[in-house]
C-alpha cells in the first residue's frame, strides 16, 4: 500500500526530469523568430536535399563519370572559396535580415529554373555543372549572413543552442529529403524534385517575411571586403581555440566529406543498387547527422570542447575507413549513421567554439573565415577525390582520405590536448579579446585570464 501511494509522485517527478532535458534541448525555440526560421528552414532545406540527390545521381547516369561526379562537386561549392568574404563583408555592414531573404529567394529561382530545363527535356551535364556554380555563388552570401543573423533571432544566451538546433533541421532534412528523392525519382523523375525544391523556399522566404527584427545599427563600410575578411583571418588565428578548431575542420572538409561525392558509385557499383539505395544511403548519414545535433543542442555546459572535438573527428576518420571497404548494404548503412552523427557533433562544436569568442562587430567576417574553411574547401577535395577516384577507384580514395583526417585527428591530440585544463564555460563573456599565452590559452573554450 505504501509503495502504490508514492507511485504517482516518483511518475511527476520523472515527468518533471523530462520536461527539464526538453527544455534545455530546444530552448532557442523560445524565441518567436526562430520558431518560424526552424518551421520555414525544415521544409525548404527538404527540397534542398532532394535536389541535391537528383542532381548528382542525374550527372552520374548522364555520363558515368566519377571525374566529373568531383568537378560537379567542385562547382557547387568552389565560389564560397573566393566570395564568402564579400556574404561576411555584407552581414557586418547591411541588413542581415533582408540579405537572408534575397539569398533565399535566388536559390528558389535556380531551382524552377532547373525543372524547367529537365522537364522540358532539355537538360545537359554543363547546365547541371553551371547551375551547381550559381548556387554555390548564392551559398557564399548566404552562411556568413545567416550564421551571423542567428544571434539576432535568440540574442547570445541562446546562441550555442541556436546553432546546434540549425545544424539538426538542417540534418533532419538530411534524413527525409534523400529518401523521398530516392523514390520520386523512380516514380516520376528528377525535374519533379527541383520543381519541388522550388516550391519549397516559399515556406522560409514567408517565415523570414514574418519576423519581427528590431532594427540594428549599420555600421558604416569601411575599406575592402577582402580586408575586412583578413580582419576575421587574422583575429580568429590569433587565437589557439578558433585555430587549432578551424584547421582540424579544414582538413576533415577536403578529404573526409568528400564520402558523399562517391554516393552514386557505391550505391550503383559497390553495393549493387539504384536510386533508391542512393537515397536510403543518405538518409542513414542523416538520421545519424541529426541525433549528433541534438546530442550536441542538449548540453548546457560547454567546457571539454577539446576533448569532444577530438573524440569526434576520430570516429569520423575511423567510419571512413570501414564505409570504404564495406560490400554489405545494412553495415553501409550503420556506419553512415556513426560518421553523420560525429561529423555534425564535430562541426556544431566548432561553431560554437568561434560564435562565443568573437564580439558582434567582427562576427560576419569571422563567419566568412569560417565558410572559407569549412565549405570553400571542400570543392578542392571534391575535384581531388574525383581525380584520385577516376586512376585508383573511390574505395582506395576514400580508404587514403579517412587515413589522413585519422592523422590529423592523432595530431590534434598530442598537440593540442596537453595544453588545455579541465573545468570552464565555453567562452565565457561573447566577444571577449582572444589572446596567446603558451599553455595559458584553453581550447575548453574558456578565454585565458589577462595576465595584467
Amino acid at each position: 500500500m505504501l509503495a502504490c501511494r508514492y507511485r504517482p509522485w516518483r511518475g511527476r517527478i520523472k515527468r518533471r526530469r523530462a520536461n527539464r532535458f526538453v527544455n534545455a534541448r530546444f530552448r532557442a525555440l523560445q524565441h518567436r523568430n526562430f520558431q518560424l526560421f526552424f518551421a520555414g528552414q525544415l521544409t525548404s532545406l527538404i527540397g534542398t536535399w532532394m535536389q541535391s540527390t537528383a542532381q548528382l545521381w542525374l550527372v552520374y547516369k548522364l555520363t558515368g563519370s566519377a571525374a566529373l561526379l568531383g568537378l560537379f562537386g567542385f562547382a557547387n561549392q568552389f565560389p564560397m572559396l573566393f566570395l564568402s568574404s564579400v556574404g561576411g563583408y555584407i552581414g557586418d555592414h547591411y541588413n542581415r535580415h533582408r540579405g537572408v531573404i534575397w539569398t533565399q529567394t535566388a536559390f528558389m529561382v535556380l531551382a524552377f529554373l532547373l525543372a524547367a530545363l529537365e522537364l522540358t527535356h532539355n537538360i545537359k551535364v554543363w547546365h547541371l555543372i553551371a547551375v551547381a556554380f550559381l548556387v554555390g555563388v548564392v551559398n557564399s552570401f548566404d552562411v556568413p549572413i545567416r550564421q551571423a543573423f542567428l544571434v539576432q533571432m535568440v540574442g547570445r544566451d541562446d546562441l550555442p543552442n541556436a546553432i546546434a538546433l540549425n545544424s539538426s533541421i538542417f540534418n533532419g532534412a538530411r534524413v527525409i529529403g534523400p529518401a523521398i528523392a530516392g523514390y520520386a525519382i523512380l516514380w516520376f523523375g528528377e525535374g519533379w524534385c527541383f520543381f519541388l525544391n522550388g516550391v519549397s523556399f516559399l515556406a522560409v522566404i514567408g517565415a523570414l517575411l514574418a519576423m519581427r527584427i528590431s532594427s540594428a545599427t549599420s555600421r558604416p563600410a569601411t575599406g575592402s571586403a577582402f580586408r575586412n575578411f583578413m580582419q576575421g583571418f587574422h583575429y580568429a588565428m590569433k587565437d589557439m581555440p578558433m585555430r587549432s578548431s578551424l584547421l582540424l575542420l579544414s582538413v576533415l572538409s577536403l578529404l573526409g566529406l568528400q564520402y558523399s561525392v562517391f554516393m552514386p558509385i557505391f550505391a550503383r557499383d559497390i553495393l549493387g543498387g539504384g536510386a533508391r539505395s542512393l537515397g536510403l544511403l543518405m538518409s542513414a548519414a542523416g538520421v545519424g547527422a541529426v541525433f549528433g545535433a541534438l546530442h550536441f543542442a542538449a548540453r548546457s555546459n560547454y567546457s571539454g570542447l577539446a576533448r569532444f572535438i577530438a573524440a569526434t573527428s576520430f570516429t569520423v576518420s575511423v567510419g571512413l575507413i570501414v564505409f570504404s571497404q564495406s560490400r554489405v548494404f545494412l553495415l553501409s548503412a550503420a556506419v553512415l549513421v556513426i560518421v553523420g552523427f560525429a561529423a555534425t557533433a564535430h562541426m556544431a562544436a566548432t561553431n560554437t567554439i568561434i560564435q562565443s569568442r568573437v564580439p558582434d562587430e567582427l562576427r560576419g567576417r569571422v563567419m566568412a573565415v569560417y565558410a572559407t574553411m569549412f565549405m570553400g574547401i571542400q570543392p578542392l577535395g571534391a575535384l581531388l577525390a574525383g581525380g584520385v577516384a577516376n586512376r585508383i577507384g573511390a574505395q582506395r580514395t576514400l580508404t587514403i582520405f579517412g587515413a589522413i583526417c585519422l592523422a590529423g585527428a592523432i595530431v590534434f591530440m598530442a598537440r593540442v590536448l596537453p595544453r588545455t585544463k579541465p573545468g570552464g564555460a565555453i567562452g565565457g563573456p561573447l566577444g571577449s579579446q582572444p589572446q596567446e599565452s603558451g599553455d595559458e590559452m584553453r581550447l575548453n573554450g574558456e578565454p585565458p585570464h589577462n595576465a595584467s
